[in-house]
């Protein structure tokens, strides 16, 4: 198995187990415990990771969220929790999270191993994000710990997949109009929009690029381990409740 084919076979769980706890309400619940109003535990807390940075800052990170939407929430929450704090909080929610949705069964050792290669060998360049990320301290309980560094490669592949749009000629609400097209506004992007079809092929396009780039940090791996990675993220897939 190839790098890019492994990046290919992997690209959906990568971007969305993570994702699982950014829509578990028990995120936001953490959140309004924390004093943060719904979405804007989402921008603070994956962009604490940032630091104290400007609005601005972290919109092009957040590339594909309108950058007045991004701006409001950050500048919403700059009192609640210092920023770094904030990006602690909310991992801690994945880390809970896996605990609690993880089931039996996948090796979550051996995963975190090799998530863990990936991640610290990974280039930084154009990943703002990822590199953020892996600065955060790391969970010692495994299960945590997959869902940890997958949240870091999900923020790498995002940030290769933001750049692919880029090079095909979309804008970041007209990728969204390809994919989603029902969940555009949803991004903060004002109407009206385009029709998707005429977007799409170029949006796979994107896709195949941003396998290739992703796939790339993915050679770390020699090709025996890059089949095990694919087996044991579906295992992972699998056993999320």
């Amino acid at each position: 198995m190839t790098p890019e084919q492994a990046a290919h076979e992997t690209a959906s769980i990568v971007v969305s187990v993570p994702a699982r706890f950014m829509t578990d309400p028990a995120t936001y619940a953490r959140g309004a415990e924390l004093g943060f109003d719904g979405f804007d535990f989402y921008v603070a807390g994956r962009g604490g990771a940032l630091g104290d940075v400007t609005a601005s800052v972290v919109a092009a990170a957040f590339w594909v969220f309108a950058e007045d939407l991004v701006r409001a929430a950050w500048e919403r929450t700059e009192a609640v929790l210092p920023r770094r704090d904030a990006g602690v909080e909310w991992l801690a929610c994945g880390h809970r999270y896996a605990a609690s949705h993880f089931a039996d069964g996948p090796e979550y050792e051996r995963s975190a191993v090799l998530l863990g290669r990936i991640a610290a060998s990974a280039a930084v360049a154009g990943a703002p994000m990822f590199a953020a990320v892996r600065e955060l301290p790391e969970p010692s309980d495994a299960r945590a710990l997959v869902i940890h560094r997958l949240n870091a490669l999900r923020e790498l592949r995002g940030a290769m997949h933001g750049a692919a749009i880029l090079t095909v000629g979309l804008r970041p609400v007209e990728a969204i109009v390809a994919r989603a097209p029902d969940s555009v506004s949803a991004y903060g992007w004002p109407g009206p929009f385009p029709p998707p079809e005429p977007l799409r092929e170029r949006w796979s396009l994107a896709e195949a690029r941003t396998d290739r780039m992703f796939g790339r940090h993915l050679a770390v791996l020699d090709e025996v381990e890059r089949v095990e990675f694919v087996e044991v993220l579906r295992a992972i897939a699998a056993a999320v409740d």
